[in-house]
Formats: structure tokens, sequence, C-alpha cells
């Protein structure tokens, strides 16, 4: 049967980006080994298709302060990039174990939720970089934590064959967190990114039949 889903976000659970989790914590050992060599060609595309998406945000800032809303076709393509970028993070980090898509556009056990287009706050998108900043020095400490807990996580993997559920569901706030900054940066959103530490409910998985 497949894994229940669990949602990593705050308390409420209302956050317009987060992040649902459906994985029995299962790791084949053979990609584990090669992890960052498979992940290769997406760390190239992920930096490539970086560079576009920080065109259009640009463009959206603009036509987000004018129109208040951001449109939909640029909340939808820097959505995707999100969305792919976070199924990498996850592969990577071993919070996932499929070999992720190109394009962001599937299902995947580590996924993106983001919500459709809603008014934002003029003011709070004319100094949206300003207001990031506390929650990107965060997001930078955190990335240099999950460096470590990835680390920590191939050996668990790559020994146990699985990967301990407290520390996936570590290793997916930290995921969450930083894809709530940047969707904040990214005009997704002018929600703030939820400090909250609270892990998602503490459910082990049910094995695949």
């Amino acid at each position: 049967t497949r894994a229940p889903e669990v949602g990593v976000g705050s308390r409420s659970m209302d956050h317009p980006i987060s992040l649902r989790l459906a994985d029995d914590l299962r790791r084949t050992r053979l990609t584990v080994a090669f992890r960052i060599i498979l992940a290769f060609p997406h760390l190239i595309w992920v930096t490539v298709w970086g560079f576009v998406v920080w065109l259009a945000i640009i463009v959206s800032w603009f036509a987000t302060l004018f129109a208040g809303r951001t449109p939909r076709g640029l909340h939808d393509f820097i959505g995707q990039y999100h969305r792919y970028w976070t199924h990498v993070t996850a592969y990577l980090t071993f919070v996932a174990d499929p070999y992720p898509g190109f394009v962001g556009d599937r299902p995947y056990p580590a996924d993106l939720v983001i919500a459709p287009p809603a008014p934002q706050n003029r003011w709070i998108t004319a100094f949206r970089l300003i207001l990031a900043i506390p929650a990107l020095i965060v997001s930078q400490v955190l990335g240099y934590l999950l460096q470590i807990l990835a680390v920590i996580g191939w050996f668990a993997c790559l020994f146990l064959g699985r990967m301990p559920l407290g520390l996936r569901n570590l290793n997916a706030w930290i995921i969450r967190f930083t894809m709530q900054t940047h969707g904040y940066l990214g005009l997704l959103t002018d929600r703030y990114p939820s400090f909250s530490p609270d892990p998602p409910p503490a459910v082990e998985p049910t094995p695949a039949a």
C-alpha cells in the first residue's frame, strides 16, 4: 500500500507553499552510493534554469507591484522551477528515492504544493528583498545543516537500506522552509516563511506490499 501523505508546514498547515511527503522510507543502496554522481545533470540544469527564473522574477516584481497580483503565467513558471528544485534537493538529501524528472511537472514523493496566484500587498512587494533578509539568513544556515544531515543520511541509507523517519522529517522541514523563503522572494506569495520548528506528525509510513 502507498505511504500516507504527510504535510510539512506551519502549525495551521495553511501556508500557500507546503511540502507533501508520500514515501515508505526505503532506499535503494546502489543509487544511494552514487547519488551525487547521478544527480550531477540535475545540478547543472537547476543552475541554468535558475538564471532564467531570476529574470522572470524581476519581470514579475514589476507586474505584481503594478497589478497587485502575480500574472498566472509567471506564477506557474516560477512555481514549476521551485517544484523541480524541491525534487532535486529531496533526491540529494535522501528525503525521496526515485530519480526526479527534469521538468518538475510530475508528482514526486517529496512534492512542493503551491497555491494559485492571490492578491499581494504592494508595500510588501515593494520591499520584498529587504523583508526577506532574515529568512534568507536562516535559510542559509539551515542549508549548511542540511548538507551535514545529508551525509549522515547517506551512511544511514547505505547501511540500513532506509531513511530514518526523524532524519527524513528534519531534512524535509529544512527544504520546506527554504522553498517558502525562495517562494516569498520569488513573489509566489506574500506570506512570510514559517519559522515554526514543528515537524510533521510522526506517523510511520506503511511499507509497500
